[in-house]
């Protein structure tokens, strides 16, 4: 697990992203507030986040494979957050109706290469974007990683998201994944890269908590 700081200026609140597979954090650079911001991915292992304790608010957002991730991060080491967002994933990442079908997932990490990398963001994005690198043998070992630490524990989030042109985790899964869970999720009409609608992370943080879980 590798965490690192988007933003750190001493702010009173941080915001704790644990974010997907492979895309990197660009897609919350243009999020703008008053808040530090640690950004976590790699799930090959988890590990302790750095101290957060001189923080009076802590906000957990978890997408796509870092829910699963958050979940099992979370019963492992026990954080503290005021509030755990879930955006686009599920406790069960690798999953015919409440997840990435399996068949899916295994193709994705059979033929993993530059070019179906590529594919990949496209249809993460909905639209062609530019080149991506990507390291194939870690990017593969973490799917491998993904599949076999299996469904997380729930930890407890108190909203979900889901996009209703999402192509990797189709909604119609995400909405049986979160169903019993309280609330509906919101639903927002974006692909599975929805960041672009927010301008401000008190945005993204106010809309998603329209749908508690």
């Amino acid at each position: 697990m590798q965490c690192r700081w988007l933003h750190q200026d001493d702010a009173n609140q941080v915001i704790v992203v644990f974010g997907g597979w492979a895309l990197g954090p660009g897609l919350f650079a243009h999020l703008a507030g008053a808040c530090d911001v640690l950004y976590v991915d790699d799930y090959r292992t988890l590990a302790p986040l750095p101290d957060l304790s001189k923080y009076t608010q802590r906000s957990l957002i978890a997408y796509s494979f870092g829910v699963a991730a958050f979940g099992h991060w979370q019963a492992q080491y026990q954080g503290q957050f005021d509030q755990k967002i879930a955006i686009n994933g599920s406790l069960t990442p690798v999953h015919r109706r409440e997840g990435i079908p399996p068949a899916i997932f295994q193709a994705t990490h059979d033929g993993l290469s530059q070019e179906s990398f590529q594919e990949f963001v496209t249809l993460c994005f909905g639209t062609e974007q530019p080149h991506h690198a990507i390291d194939t043998a870690a990017r593969r070992a973490e799917l491998a990683a993904v599949a076999a630490r299996g469904p997380a524990p729930n930890p407890g989030f108190d909203a979900a998201l889901i996009s209703t042109a999402d192509r990797i985790f189709p909604a119609a899964n995400l909405r049986r994944a979160w169903a019993g869970h309280g609330a509906a999720p919101i639903e927002v009409d974006a692909p599975h890269v929805p960041f672009a609608r927010w301008d401000k992370w008190v945005d993204l943080l106010a809309e998603a908590e329209g749908g508690r879980t």
